[in-house]
Formats: C-alpha cells, sequence, structure tokens
C-alpha cells in the first residue's frame, strides 16, 4: 500500500467528515433547527424543508463507507462512532416529540428527501436499520409512509416515490406497492434517449439529472426489487449497461485541471454531480476502459477544486450555496442551505476497503489529462 494513496482516502475522509459534523452532531443534541442556517433565495421559503435535506442527503453519500468495516483501526474507529451519530440523527429527525422533527408531510419537497433517505438505507442496511431500535424503526417507516398523500411531479421525481416504496419492501412491508416501482421503471423506458442518456422528463434538459438521481436510483432499485417480477428482470442487464456508459461519459468531461461543465440547474451540488462514476466505482463494475485508479485520480481533482475554494463553507462550518465557493445566485427556488448536501454522493467510494485497487494502486492521468498532453487514449464509442 502506497502512503500516496492512503493520502488521498484521508483527503476524502477528512473532507466527508468536515462536511457532517455540523449536521449530525446538532441532530445528536436536537438543535439542528436551532443553529442552521438557512441561505435560500430571496422570496422563497424553503425553512420547513431544508432540515429533512441535510440530513437525508448527507447520508445518501456516507451510507457504504458507515455500511463497510474498516481494514484500518483509527479510520474503523471513527466508522463506529459516525454510524451511532447517524443512527442517533435519523431519531432525531422522526421522533414526533424531538424539536428536530422533520417534515414528512406537509407539500410536496419532502417526496424527495425521504427518497433520498430511503436510499441511503438501502446502502447501509445494516448500520442505518438493523441497528436502529424498534422505536425508531417504527418512526421511520411511519415517515417514509407519509409521502405517499401527494404524487410526485412528472420527472424524475417517480423514482423518489419508486425507491421509497422499494425501501419499504426491502424492510419486510407487507403493503409495498409494486405500482409506484413499476410506473417508474415503465415510464423511464419510454424516456430513454440513446447512448446512455434520459430524458428527466417529456423534454429533454442537458443538466446532471441522470448522476443526481435517474442511474444511481434505477440501478439500486433494479438490485433491490428486480427479482419480484419477470418484466422487472428482464430490465436489468440495460439498466445497468446504459449507466456504465454514463460513467463513461462523466468521467470525460472532468478537464486536466479538475474542473467540468457549469451546465443545467442545481450546480449548487458541486461534486455530487459526480454521483454515477462514483457509483460504479463502489459497485466495482466500471467499464473496461476506466480504471479504478485514474476515476479515484480524477474525482479528488474534482474535489480540491471545489472544496476549497474560499467561501465553501461558513465560519462555523455549514456548506453555502455555490458552484466554486459561495454564489447565491446560482441556487434556483427549490435550493436551500440543506439541499447542498448531495455533494456527499461523490464520497460513495469511500465505502470500499483501502486494499480496494481504487484504493490502492498508484494515481493515474484520467482521460481529459491524458488526452490534453498529447498521449494515447481508448477511442469513445457510443452504447
Amino acid at each position: 500500500m502506497t502512503m500516496v494513496n492512503n493520502k488521498e482516502r484521508e483527503y476524502w475522509l477528512h473532507s466527508m467528515l468536515k462536511i457532517a459534523n455540523p449536521v449530525l452532531l446538532h441532530l445528536k443534541d436536537r438543535t439542528l433547527k436551532k443553529e442552521m442556517p438557512v441561505e435560500m433565495k430571496e422570496g422563497t421559503n424553503r425553512e420547513q424543508f431544508s432540515h429533512l435535506e441535510a440530513l437525508a442527503r448527507l447520508l445518501v453519500g456516507m451510507a457504504p463507507w458507515l455500511e463497510q468495516v474498516c481494514e484500518n483501526n483509527e479510520e474503523e474507529k471513527l466508522r463506529v462512532k459516525y454510524a451511532e451519530l447517524a443512527r442517533a440523527a435519523m431519531d432525531a429527525g422522526t421522533d414526533p416529540q424531538s424539536p428536530d422533527y422533520m417534515n414528512f408531510s406537509d407539500d410536496f419537497q419532502p417526496i424527495v428527501d425521504t427518497a433520498f433517505l430511503a436510499h441511503a438505507l438501502l446502502r447501509a442496511p445494516n448500520e442505518l436499520w438493523e441497528k436502529l431500535d424498534a422505536r425508531v424503526k417504527q418512526n421511520v417507516i411511519l415517515a417514509l409512509k407519509a409521502t405517499r398523500t401527494r404524487k410526485p411531479v412528472f420527472s424524475n421525481w417517480l423514482l423518489f416515490s419508486a425507491i421509497i416504496e422499494a425501501f419499504l419492501y426491502k424492510a419486510g412491508e407487507k403493503d409495498w406497492d409494486p405500482m409506484r416501482i413499476d410506473y417508474a421503471m415503465k415510464q423511464f423506458e419510454q424516456w430513454y434517449l440513446g447512448d446512455g442518456v434520459y430524458s428527466d422528463g417529456p423534454e429533454y434538459h442537458h443538466d446532471y439529472y441522470n448522476s443526481f438521481v435517474i442511474h444511481p436510483m434505477l440501478v439500486d432499485l433494479i438490485e433491490t426489487v428486480g427479482a419480484e417480477y419477470r418484466d422487472w428482470e428482464a430490465l436489468k442487464e440495460s439498466i445497468i449497461k446504459r449507466s456504465q456508459r454514463y460513467a463513461v461519459i462523466q468521467e470525460r468531461t472532468i478537464s486536466p485541471e479538475g474542473t467540468f461543465p457549469p451546465v443545467g440547474r442545481s450546480l449548487a451540488y458541486r461534486f455530487g454531480v459526480f454521483q454515477s462514476l462514483a457509483q460504479h466505482a463502489l459497485r466495482g463494475d466500471l467499464p473496461s476502459e476506466l480504471k479504478p485508479a485514474q476515476v479515484r485520480s480524477a474525482l479528488t481533482a474534482v474535489m480540491k477544486r471545489t472544496l476549497e475554494a474560499p467561501g465553501t463553507f461558513t465560519e462555523s462550518g455549514w456548506l453555502t450555496i455555490g458552484f466554486c465557493g459561495h454564489q447565491p445566485e446560482i441556487g434556483e427556488g427549490y435550493i436551500s442551505t440543506g439541499s447542498v448536501y448531495l455533494c456527499s454522493t461523490g464520497f460513495l467510494p469511500l465505502g470500499l476497503l483501502e486494499s480496494d485497487p481504487f484504493w490502492s494502486e498508484p494515481p493515474m492521468e484520467w482521460t481529459s489529462k491524458r488526452v490534453w498532453s498529447g498521449k494515447e487514449i481508448p477511442i469513445d464509442h457510443a452504447l
């Protein structure tokens, strides 16, 4: 094991925990609502949604690390500590008697973040679900089911309702609804445009929603419930292949300097843009033209460009709204402080063991870095 890779993993881990600390520590003390600043666009009111956003979006990225016993003793102590914090945070957010009880039932936004919470539970079923006590489990189930009274928007939101049902299925709830899952999967078949890209709803939008939501949720959905129905299982191979193709496209958008195009909405999610690429690294099924070390090197460069920009954090350690530093003007009407914690999905590969090739192989130039310095790269083919 070379020291270089330890250093990179250390950087990732340090960054993830720095982002997590204010959210989890305040939830443990049940002071999140009291202490979290809610930055948002003038004239919008996101206060009632922001706290659930912060918790759910943080955990959906942290979950694989929380779930995997670490090979390094120091890191393992941290993992155990943060898994306890995460369970305490879920208790604080779902206990109706808690001052930090979150909004699962008012308006439409809670469908989104309850889904990110459900996705986190699917990614860490042992640490974030099995180890909860019966009372907290019951509160979590009630919170998930509370979103059923509203319909999702006809877009990537269909996957939010579906992933909630997939977790209810996984948790053994008898009344999980296959119809919500079926509708999402069949509709996305209709919305597939080709070459690893889905349309987000009836019209194509050039943005990063294929990675923020569509591919990661479709892949984990089919992995969780695919075997239930033959027509679902028949979709599995193409869902995974399309997602892998999108990961190849994503890696090629990372410039030699670790920047990427500021295209489309929700840019305040920063390097959460690369959830799809990070997920295939975590799954160990990167396409053959992507070596794990080049993906690690590329993602490290992106993290450094975004996290080290002045103004990324407030003085008390909360994330600000911005793409590279503090840029409140890029925050759409649905963005507030809690929303931007979706950047945590870039950290998914921390769920791999330190001895995994992703971490243990020496640093490697990624595609753009190679090609712009005159070196050979694999030719790119459409799916």
